[in-house]
């Protein structure tokens, strides 16, 4: 069975509307469990006291920021190779959820810096490249907006993700390529020597995962709402036409 049958809007519309109600109410649970275990049920750290507890909303969200990037990239190419429409408009439909996702990660970032390190801001690589991420975002979003052509406009989005993929990938390896940051590491690792305590561990890995389940519903509610536009203008122009 070809996954590509699903490039097919109404093969797309008839999956995606059955799994949806499906992945709301996981994305719902793994959510409520994650963050109620996370902020009231995890102790204090004992350098960063309850600070440390802003990690379950800052790392989903800064994870999200960067693959929901990937994704898009993902989708754009397959626009480039096979123009399918829906993986153009499930691009399109990502992009407002990537950029809330950078902005919840820079703002959670911002109350984790100052007690940490005297600043709301500082130049640090993997913050600065996270906040060009953002730039991007807004002109992916704005580039849709401005061309009247939806297919020049997955075109030239297409090509502004393949750009801005670089700067996603800084924001992901930052840290490692440029030791004086003052980003700390990873907090997830398969090294169980540097990720987070176990304490902070497993209810950090809900709430990715109620993150992720977030995510899809949204951008496949999303991607609907797409393809029912982009129907909607169709049948405008076939009725102007006639």
């Amino acid at each position: 069975m070809s996954v590509w049958k699903y490039a097919n809007p109404a093969k797309f519309m008839s999956l995606s509307g059955r799994v949806l109600p499906v992945l709301t109410v996981l994305s719902g649970a793994f959510l409520l469990v994650g963050l109620v275990w996370g902020f009231f049920f995890t102790p204090d750290d004992y350098k960063q006291g309850s600070t440390v507890k802003i990690i379950f909303l800052h790392v989903p969200s800064a994870f999200l920021a960067i693959n929901i990037w990937i994704m898009m990239l993902v989708t754009s190419l397959i626009w480039f190779i096979r123009r399918h429409h829906v993986s153009a408009l499930a691009a399109k439909a990502a992009a407002p959820i990537g950029i809330t996702m950078t902005l919840i990660a820079l703002f959670t970032g911002a109350i984790w810096g100052k007690p940490m390190w005297g600043t709301y801001w500082a130049w640090d690589p993997r913050l600065t490249s996270f906040m060009i991420l953002f730039v991007f975002y807004l002109g992916y979003m704005a580039l849709w907006t401005a061309i009247e052509d939806r297919d020049t406009a997955a075109d030239l989005t297409s090509i502004l993700c393949m750009v801005g993929s670089v700067f996603a990938l800084l924001s992901r390896y930052a840290v490692n390529f440029w030791n004086q940051g003052l980003h700390q590491g990873a907090s997830l690792s398969v090294d169980a020597e540097t990720h987070v305590d176990n304490a902070f561990y497993l209810p950090l890995l809900v709430c990715i995962a109620g993150f992720v389940l977030l995510f899809v519903s949204l951008v496949l509610l999303r991607t609907r709402t797409e393809i029912r536009l982009r129907r909607l203008s169709a049948l405008q122009v076939r009725g102007s036409a006639t």
